[in-house]
């Protein structure tokens, strides 16, 4: 199979648009008789149905057409009104922000892929071997579970189809929907038998052709992902859903907690870091250096995983064109095609570790003042000269710079680009200016980030996207680092004193140059205080993880977006007129309310849109709606 057709194909870049779709197929005229049959005739054709299947993947890397991205408490986008229905709470059954992208994207990718394996073995194309049928099958089948999981982590309960071709679109039929724990149950079976006919590895230097294609690997960390959701609160015995019944009175959710879900979710993670270390540590954590002892190394190692491609972190990841990302992440200072305004909030910068380790903002004050750790070393006013750690070539030295972002951990300085501070390119030496009337700010533009900063996570120093060359990229999906992460949250939940809690966690914040959990935090040193673990395992999880799609998920499983993303979200003060269009007003520098978002339980899942329960009279709304 041809190198670019086959990574392009699996990793779901194949748009509709490109290859005939296989309702184009299907929907054939009368004097087409055998337009379908003609697809198992060719390998091309074959190829090109192979990469519909797979069309239907969100490109979450394209933060701007992301359902979740901007709906978290960690994120501000300036552009897309969708998110701003999410936010302020003005969206129904009838009016669901992303609706087409969701339930019934993936129906149609099921649909599709069981349309291919119904009728793949009536390949009549002798060049193709078996084994790459049986290949195809398998991998196929990956995907039709991955759809399902992605119906799930959105909706809860959904309907499974087993191998029928159900068209989802057609007027009118009757299908109600499966339980929480068949979804499960489902999931995980497709994903353990496909695993077993999947290979354990693909050697990056031998069998390049093949990266991107799913793994024995890709199956087990899906299934991690899919244990912890499980174990989770919003999903594990949540009696705010035991209401929700088809209407022969099945109960759609547990009516229970299951404790022991957590420990199945550990033992998930766990198998996956197994096979990796039992086959050569396939997966291993991007390092440069020592960052443990070298902070260059620490930012240098965590910037340039997301610049490598096909780095060995890298479980399951999107390939293609850099441009659907950084075009978003740039600011209009540089020029060109760009449409800065994505980034973090202020509680999100505030999130971040100091280099000692402390984490700086421990709450907040009525008045959205911070409760300072006195013992982090922060300072939240005043200003200094610094050299940020990444950008001190090129003649790119210390600019005066606000206490606040000085002495941070390394993931700040990769992730977070304030007002003022240089551009990452390594050819200008721009400084993006987000006040009102900036050179990136508010004012005659109406791209610009609203909080008044933003991400440089993905941003490539060596490409010049004036220049219009964007470059490639691997977004990741499942990378090794979150599975670390999963391991330590369930082994808290399910075996709090476990040493490998403490062994997988530090990995990830050792990488980041941070100490040992438990040397900063001694309270919680041998499982003696869960509750306090819990959180500081899921504040590393929202440092890691930034704009990877995770946090929108770990706050509502966690049942904690009524506190996270209910209420004023803050920012800088970016309506504060500067004179210079060059130059940050010092009175930018002030926490400032940018939106008010409203966040009631019903938000916690998704709501079916109102046309597919009238389609679908035996679908029943999720709670709430």
């Amino acid at each position: 199979m041809r190198t670019k057709n086959i990574i392009w194909c699996l990793l779901g870049l194949m748009l509709l648009t490109i290859f005939p779709s296989c309702e184009d197929y299907l929907d054939k005229k009368e004097d087409e008789p055998m337009t379908f049959d003609k697809i198992w005739t060719k390998r091309e054709y074959i190829e090109k149905y192979y990469g519909t299947v797979w069309s239907y993947i969100q490109n979450e890397n394209n933060f701007a057409n992301s359902p979740f991205m901007g709906a978290s408490d960690d994120a501000s986008l300036g552009f897309r009104n969708d998110h701003k229905k999410i936010n302020n709470g003005t969206w129904n059954p009838s009016n669901v922000p992303f609706a087409d992208q969701l339930w019934p994207q993936f129906y149609k990718g099921i649909r599709e892929a069981n349309i291919f394996l119904q009728n793949i073995d009536r390949c009549s194309d002798q060049s193709i071997p078996k084994n790459e049928i049986d290949r195809w099958k398998a991998e196929i089948k990956f995907v039709r579970a991955y759809y399902y999981f992605l119906l799930y982590r959105t909706y809860g309960p959904c309907i499974l189809t087993g191998d029928e071709p159900i068209d989802f679109q057609q007027k009118k039929f009757s299908m109600p929907r499966n339980t929480l724990e068949e979804c499960e149950i489902y999931i995980e079976q497709e994903l353990r038998a496909v695993s077993e006919a999947l290979p354990s590895v693909i050697d990056k230097d031998a069998d390049k052709e093949n990266l991107g294609r799913p793994t024995k690997g890709v199956c087990l960390a899906l299934i991690s992902r899919l244990k912890l959701y499980a174990a989770r609160p919003l999903y594990n015995g949540n009696s705010m859903y035991t209401s929700v019944r088809n209407h022969d009175g099945t109960p759609l959710f547990p009516a229970s907690a299951n404790p022991g879900k957590w420990a199945d979710a550990a033992k998930a993670a766990k198998a996956l870091i197994s096979h990796s270390e039992s086959n050569g540590n396939i997966y291993k954590l991007h390092v440069e250096g020592t960052p443990e002892t070298n902070f260059s190394d620490a930012c240098k190692s965590y910037q340039n995983l997301f610049l490598k491609d096909w780095d060995d972190e890298l479980i399951f990841a999107r390939y293609g064109g850099r441009y659907d990302c950084q075009v978003l992440l740039t600011p209009a200072v540089v020029g060109g095609t760009c449409y800065g305004a994505a980034g973090p909030t202020q509680s999100m910068v505030d999130a971040y570790a100091m280099q000692n380790g402390k984490y700086p903002v421990t709450g907040y004050n009525s008045d959205g003042s911070p409760v300072i750790d006195p013992a982090s070393g922060y300072v939240e006013t005043g200003f200094k000269p610094f050299t940020h750690p990444l950008d001190n070539t090129n003649g790119k030295g210390a600019l005066n710079t606000l206490n606040m972002f000085i002495d941070r951990e390394a993931r700040f300085y990769v992730s977070v680009l304030w007002s003022g501070a240089w551009w990452p390119y390594t050819g200008t030496n721009k400084n993006p200016v987000f006040a009102y009337n900036g050179n990136s700010g508010p004012g005659p533009r109406h791209d610009y980030p609203p909080s008044g900063y933003m991400t440089r996570k993905f941003i490539n120093p060596s490409v010049n996207s004036n220049g219009g060359t964007w470059g490639t990229m691997t977004y990741p999906v499942i990378r090794l680092a979150e599975i670390y992460l999963n391991y330590a949250e369930a082994l808290n939940e399910s075996d709090p004193s476990n040493p490998e809690l403490y062994t997988y966690l530090n990995k990830v914040r050792n990488r980041a140059g941070l100490k040992n959990i438990q040397e900063v935090y001694p309270e919680v040193a041998g499982g003696a205080n869960p509750i306090k673990m819990r959180g500081l395992i899921l504040k590393e999880r929202q440092l890691e993880l930034f704009f990877e799609c995770h946090r929108f998920f770990d706050s509502h499983q966690w049942m904690l977006s009524e506190k996270l993303s209910n209420g004023l979200v803050y920012g800088m003060n970016v309506m504060l007129e500067t004179k210079d269009a060059n130059m940050t007003p010092d009175g930018f520098w002030e926490r400032s309310v940018l939106e008010t978002r409203i966040f009631k339980p019903k938000h916690y899942l998704f709501p079916m849109h109102q046309s597919e329960i009238d389609r679908n009279p035996e679908i029943v709304q999720n709670y709430g709606w």
